[in-house]
């Protein structure tokens, strides 16, 4: 297969990795010389292009397979709704004559439910926050551009967590400093070796199923969701800090500071038998912390 990617970082990085011990052949976007030149000498193939230039990505050659999991660079010029939905307005003009078949990355925080009920493919989604209004109004245009020549589907991620994602709370665990929200709201969570693995999955088994129509959408979480107080007491034992402590009047990250949601992935995990490495916090936490500090 010929595999392009868009958005090769935290998440795309380790399905280009998977897919190319596979032998696929990759091609990925990046604004960045430097990393193409990193992925050129991997033997990728690299396209020097920014998602809101669309110019940028026109000499992108047709590809089998096309994975979008463009993330939100804090630090860049552009703002959240210029990524998220201009950019992947010009992306989608360029990507619908080039590939058969988008895999979209969205977000779990589509779902405005915060009183800890239970969330999946069929619960309405009035998202409370301005970065879950953007992530679906960001899934409404990628189904518009769905249709028999375009496959899409939309895969959400409940919160990806992994080596390298801990360091900002590993430091504020052995300060002792506060964490926002209340101690007891519901977290969702995946690993990132997981949500790159089910992204190759579903790549291979796309058709496995039989004919669903151009547009499908998955949530993907871990099989159980844990209290704020779990996880993070879970994170303070495993590199000796200080037990947590919850200051509900400081922000958290979501924004939420009531209960939150859980999240349920029977769908993915029947339709695909999507099979999990880490499928809790209780084998995930220990291989991110450990590949995180050492």
């Amino acid at each position: 297969m010929r595999i392009l990617i868009v958005g090769c970082g935290y998440l795309g990085l380790r399905a280009a990795q998977l897919w190319d011990e596979q032998g696929a052949e990759i091609v990925a976007v990046t604004r960045s010389p430097a990393r193409a030149a990193e992925w050129s000498s991997r033997g990728w193939e690299p396209v020097v292009g920014d998602i809101t230039q669309p110019e940028t990505l026109a000499e992108i050659k047709p590809v089998d397979f096309c994975l979008y999991a463009v993330g939100y660079d804090r630090h860049a010029e552009h703002s959240k709704r210029a990524v998220y939905i201009e950019g992947l307005r010009f992306s989608l003009q360029q990507l619908r004559h080039k590939t058969p078949r988008l895999l979209y990355i969205s977000s779990a925080s589509v779902y405005g439910q915060d009183d800890g009920s239970w969330v999946d493919e069929t619960s309405p989604c009035e998202p409370r926050t301005e970065s879950g209004q953007i992530c679906l109004e960001a899934e409404h245009l990628v189904e518009a551009a769905a249709s028999p020549e375009l496959g899409v589907m939309v895969l959400r991620l409940s919160g990806i967590y992994g080596p390298q994602r801990l360091l900002t709370r590993l430091e504020q665990l052995q300060t002792g400093a506060p964490l926002g929200g209340q101690p007891e709201a519901w977290l969702n969570l995946i690993h990132v070796d997981d949500a790159a693995a089910a992204a190759v999955q579903l790549a291979r088994d796309w058709n496995v199923y039989g004919p669903a129509g151009p547009f499908r959408r998955y949530l993907l979480s871990d099989k159980l969701p844990v209290q704020r107080s779990t996880f993070y007491g879970n994170l303070a034992s495993l590199v000796g800090a200080p037990a947590p402590q919850f200051d509900p009047q400081l922000p958290t990250r979501s924004g939420t500071t009531v209960s939150g949601k859980r999240c349920n992935s029977q769908k993915i995990r029947r339709d695909f038998a999507i099979s999990y490495r880490f499928p809790t916090i209780q084998s995930g936490l220990p291989d991110a912390v450990h590949r995180t500090t050492t």
